[in-house]
Formats: structure tokens, sequence, C-alpha cells
């Protein structure tokens, strides 16, 4: 039997052939209808969040936070325009480049931090940790513990999305559904809510807020949990 690793798997797709198909979803080009639709979701999120910090005034250079999995900068870069102290790592060296390259257009005096990591071996404390879009790539035990992991990083807050297991979801999951195209992606895998909710909760948050990001071929869970 065959055992996949999938950490590996989300490293080579990220550092391969899936970095410029996601690199051009996150910019602002031209897409497909599919990837528009894909980043039209990607951003509703990126804005739910952005607004949650704003409106209870989280933001400015007290707060500092950790963008764990950040991609191409969608949610570090405009969490570092507030002024926040932002520390970004992404798994994926080629992402991570991306972020620079994007983050160095604008005059943020070197916030964002960015750092090719792991999430697992992320260290420091942060007023707030985030991580969207992330566990999406990885199955149930693992994402508990990189749950566990970021909430020991997290003095105050931690956010997470993920895709929901939802009896409609189960039907429509097949991996060309969340990722198309002809160079499919890793596999998709999908948290039950209420078993998040729990490893939060043994790991002493409570939720706060939740939001639901729902297009035709994107969909996160968003849960804002705070120290209990």
């Amino acid at each position: 039997m065959n055992v996949v690793d999938d950490k590996a798997v989300v490293r080579e797709y990220f550092n391969q052939t899936g970095f410029d198909r996601w690199r051009r979803i996150y910019g602002d080009g031209e897409v497909s209808k599919i990837q528009l639709d894909i980043r039209t979701g990607h951003q509703q999120t990126v804005d739910t969040v952005l607004e949650w910090l704003t409106t209870d005034k989280q933001h400015g250079s007290e707060l500092t936070i950790c963008d764990a999995g950040c991609g191409v900068g969608s949610l570090s870069i405009p969490l570092a325009q507030t002024g926040a102290k932002v520390f970004a790592s992404d798994i994926s060296e080629m992402m991570v480049g991306e972020a620079k390259e994007r983050a160095s257009t604008l005059d943020l005096s070197g916030n964002p931090t960015f750092a090719v990591q792991d999430l697992e071996e992320l260290s420091g404390k942060y007023h707030t940790v985030i991580c969207l879009d992330v566990l999406i790539h990885y199955p149930p035990a693992q994402a508990i513990e990189m749950i566990e992991h970021l909430g020991s990083l997290a003095n105050d807050r931690l956010i997470l999305s993920f895709a929901p297991k939802t009896f409609l979801l189960t039907i429509l999951k097949r991996i060309g559904e969340f990722f198309p195209g002809p160079s499919k992606t890793t596999r998709a895998y999908q948290h039950p809510e209420a078993g998040i909710v729990q490893v939060l909760e043994r790991s002493g948050f409570k939720i706060q807020r939740t939001a639901m990001t729902s297009t035709r071929f994107y969909f996160s869970r968003i849960l804002e949990a705070v120290r209990g």
C-alpha cells in the first residue's frame, strides 16, 4: 500500500506546475471563467478577515500577525498596509518569492517579513495567527496537528478557513471541481466543522465569529477563535 506524503505533494505542486496557475489566479490578469470564480471566492475570504480585524480595530503597529501559508501575499500585504507587523510564511519557495516581489513594489519598509517554512516548524508568539486555504490540502489527522500547533503560537486569536464537510459538498467533491484544469493539484480534503471546533476548544479557544464563502468552484468556511 502506497502512503501519500501530502506535504511533499503540496510543496512540489506549488513549486512547479501549480505555481504559475495560482500566481495568475491570485493576480489581476485575464484568466478562465472557472479561475475567475476561484479568484473571486478567495478574495471574499481575504476581505472577510480584513473586515473582522478592521471592525474590531485590531490593526496598527501594536498588532503582530502570523500568516501561515501566505501564498503570494494576498492577505499579508494588505495587513502590512494597515500597519500591523506581519510574519508571513509558506511551504513553497516560489510562492514566497512571488509574495516578496509583490511587496517590493510598495513602500512597506520590509514589512511583511517572509520566510519559506513548514507550517509545523513555525515558532514564536503572535497576537493573531491566520491560516487561510491551507487545510484543504491535508487529511483530518494532519490538519488537527496543524491547528494545535498554530494555536500554540496565538496569544489572542486564531483564524482558519477550510472546505467544510457537508452532504452537498461530499457529493460534489472531485478534484477537478475544486481545482479544475489539465494539471491536477493536490487532493482536496473536507473537514467537519464540529471536529475543528472541538480541537480549538481543547486548545483553549472559543468561537467568536464564523462566515462562509461559497461560489461555484470555491467553498471556504471561516472560523475566528479567541482565547477563552
